[in-house]
């Protein structure tokens, strides 16, 4: 099963072109995407590195204007959004590319999505329809160019934006907030460092574990989900490792998107409880995920058990019964954690439980804690952060 191309372009539903060296088709991309004076968003740690530097270059020598919007922090918060919406219309840019990780894709999509509209990023909580009360058609196009391989927000519909003055992560969802077209050039990743190679690559399987077991039929999601996962197992240790080995950077980038496209059908604890934490304590989404991960695991077991099997043997683990399955999964997480240099402990992350009514608050009030197999409230969302503080498994 090791047979994917150096190279190739698909839509599923977004166009995605793929393969090393794709960035210096991005001229090509703006013109398809109807883009002649486009907004590059990264975020500062970028703007001067060469995956943001050789964009600039090609898309001048192409005649394309590239100005760069840089005023994001990690975890972007609303005045960054409301800074680089002004930045758009100052420039009358036509177009954002948003280049990087995970917050200079939440940044980049919900710039040119508030581009267009007339009322306050907040009003478009995805809570019931709200993104139906937004300017569709004024919605700017969006080209993504993921630098990681682990949120997948290249290909989602979803953008994610701290309310500095509730400390809450939102959720702004539009369908036209989805990218247009996204360049997957695994050589841009190759300089990251192995422990964000780890964190992100935590993320991406986070993504494809709760989808897969969110409750609900989507046969398509499901598929998505485990060949993520299987990706995942075969390449995240040699991409951490191997730095600079461009199939395994590839497949990583392959791998998120996946794992983006499959939590449509829902998510569930680990990012319903990530989400506050990152809000709180400013930690890295990736890492928080990875951390939470066995203990929810744990926690959901006997809602998932009996699908735990057929994922098992995807990953290539024999075994005879809901048991042996889920021993496997667990282990399988808690050894690659160790592999990863990940924290086995929010403790060990530098948390305590000093906000744990008020993360367990938010967490009950997450749109992802909805999907999640066993139905979560605050009382049992503090015992999995209980559980994930101080290192303690249901089945120690």
């Amino acid at each position: 099963m090791n047979d994917a191309p150096a190279a190739a372009n698909w839509n599923y539903p977004t166009t995605i072109w793929f393969g090393a060296g794709k960035i210096e088709e991005l001229p090509q991309a703006c013109t398809q995407a109807g883009m002649r004076n486009p907004l590059l968003v990264t975020d500062p740690a970028l703007v001067e590195l060469p995956p943001v530097v050789s964009s600039i270059n090609i898309l001048r020598s192409a005649g394309i204007a590239a100005v760069c919007f840089c005023d994001i922090k990690p975890n972007p918060v609303g005045e960054n959004v409301m800074a680089g919406t002004r930045a758009f219309h100052a420039g009358n840019h036509d177009g954002v590319i948003a280049i990087g990780g995970g917050s200079a894709m939440d940044a980049g999509k919900a710039i040119a999505f508030q581009s267009g509209q007339t009322q306050s990023i907040w009003n478009f909580e995805d809570s019931a329809d709200s993104w139906r009360d937004a300017d569709s058609e004024n919605i700017a196009p969006i080209i993504a160019i993921p630098t990681t391989a682990g949120t997948g927000s290249e290909v989602g519909r979803v953008s994610v934006i701290v309310k500095e003055d509730e400390q809450r992560k939102v959720l702004i969802f539009h369908p036209r907030m989805m990218p247009q077209l996204v360049l997957l050039d695994p050589v841009l990743t190759c300089g990251l460092p192995p422990h964000i190679t780890a964190a992100t690559g935590m993320d991406a399987l986070a993504h494809c574990l709760e989808a897969y077991c969110a409750p609900g039929y989507h046969p398509m999601a499901d598929g998505i989900a485990v060949e993520g996962m299987r990706l995942i197992k075969q390449w995240l240790p040699v991409a951490y490792a191997q730095g600079d080995n461009i199939g395994a950077r590839g497949q990583m980038q392959v791998a998120a998107t996946m794992g983006a496209t499959a939590f449509q059908k829902g998510l569930g604890a680990i990012h319903a409880l990530s989400h506050p934490v990152g809000a709180l304590y400013d930690s890295h989404h990736g890492l928080t995920n990875a951390v939470f991960m066995p203990y929810v695991l744990a926690f959901n077991r006997p809602a998932i058990a009996t699908r735990l099997p057929r994922l098992a043997a995807w990953l290539g683990f024999k075994t005879d019964s809901e048991d042996e399955a889920y021993a496997c999964l667990l282990n399988w997480i808690l050894a690659l954690r160790r592999e990863l240099g990940i924290p086995h402990t929010l403790a060990d992350m530098g948390l305590d439980a000093s906000q744990l009514d008020r993360v367990c608050h938010m967490a009950a009030l997450d749109p992802t804690a909805g999907t999640n197999p066993v139905p979560l409230n605050e009382e049992n969302l503090k015992q999995i952060y209980l559980a994930a503080l101080n290192g303690t498994l249901s089945n120690d």
